[in-house]
């Protein structure tokens, strides 16, 4: 029948270009290896971008269908639909979504990718995405992420010891002194430390609509979050995104950290403010155990302990 040539011309036609593609890859990798390495990290950064859309749409249909909130999802789509919202380091904040438009448009003529590739190679954190990052390349970015907020880590420490000060319970505010200064002298605290002064952190001055403003700056810097808005949508973004890690504890906590694999293991500790791109797999688990052990006892009124702690429980380990 007229249909079953159809398929098999079209089939034909799709193993011949495979074929053809197969050849031209080979070239590629024999005759310019740096050049190939560009062209495989393009092509198999727009199979992963249009695999992630699906993906995203699975999950949202789910969601609708059996009407789940997010929180009651699985960790790992959870923390799917947490990426395409805004993440951080992975690139996938709605700024990167806007950066992705153009990089399409570019792409869709034909041999146009090769226009993409040249800007892989001279413009790769500035213009484009994650997905068309090499693996070198996703290292040293997120390396160099990590200092921007690093900067801030220290600024994070000095407020907590300033706001100690002016603590009026003697015994809570010796502890919470001792563990800024054991931070300071390269230490790192014992989450049963931490949680110790877990009441400080749910009024003033601690409490984190009672937190100094420059305080909240250096936090939404640690969490990548733009520090240039008022007072009160800093306070209300603050909040959101670490009520949001919580609720990604929880979900992680019931699936267990024996189940990720290493990349989520990295990733998991890199939100959470540890840079785990030169750590090995034992050291996320045994550090992401550490938070874990902290974050799931907390309460909602005491996010300002969980951000917080993202310096406390990062800036020495190792």
């Amino acid at each position: 029948s007229t249909k079953t040539g159809s398929r098999s011309v079209l089939t034909a036609l799709t193993s011949t270009a495979k074929r053809i593609n197969g050849r031209y890859e080979r070239f590629l990798e024999r005759t310019f290896p740096r050049f190939y390495v560009l062209y495989a990290t393009f092509t198999k950064g727009i199979q992963a971008l249009f695999q992630e859309v699906k993906e995203i749409r699975k999950i949202r249909s789910k969601m609708s269908q059996q009407r789940l909130s997010v929180q009651q999802l699985p960790y790992r789509e959870m923390e799917r639909l947490r990426q395409v919202r805004h993440d951080t380091f992975r690139c996938r904040t709605a700024r990167d979504v806007i950066k992705a438009i153009p990089i399409g448009l570019i792409a869709i003529p034909p041999f146009a990718n090769f226009l993409v590739i040249v800007l892989m190679y001279f413009f790769p954190r500035q213009l484009l995405i994650r997905y068309f990052w090499t693996p070198n390349q996703q290292v040293e970015f997120l390396d160099a992420y990590d200092s921007i907020r690093r900067d801030s880590y220290w600024d994070v420490v000095k407020s907590l010891a300033l706001a100690a000060h002016s603590l009026p319970e003697p015994q809570l505010q010796k502890r919470l002194q001792d563990i800024c200064a054991e931070v300071q002298q390269g230490a790192q605290p014992r989450v049963a430390e931490i949680f110790a002064v877990r009441s400080l952190f749910s009024g003033s001055p601690l409490g984190l609509n009672k937190l100094q403003v420059s305080h909240v700056r250096a936090l939404s810097r640690v969490l990548f979050l733009t520090p240039h808005l008022p007072a009160f949508f800093l306070r209300h973004r603050l909040r959101s995104h670490v009520l949001e890690i919580r609720h990604l504890d929880r979900a992680l906590l019931r699936l267990g950290l024996g189940q990720l694999s290493e990349e989520e293991l990295k990733a998991a500790c890199y939100l959470r403010g540890l840079n785990s791109t030169h750590l090995g797999m034992a050291e996320c688990r045994a550090w992401l155990e550490q938070w874990l052990g902290l974050s799931c006892k907390l309460q909602a009124s005491e996010a300002s302990l969980l951000a917080n702690s993202m310096v406390l429980l990062s800036l020495n380990y190792i």
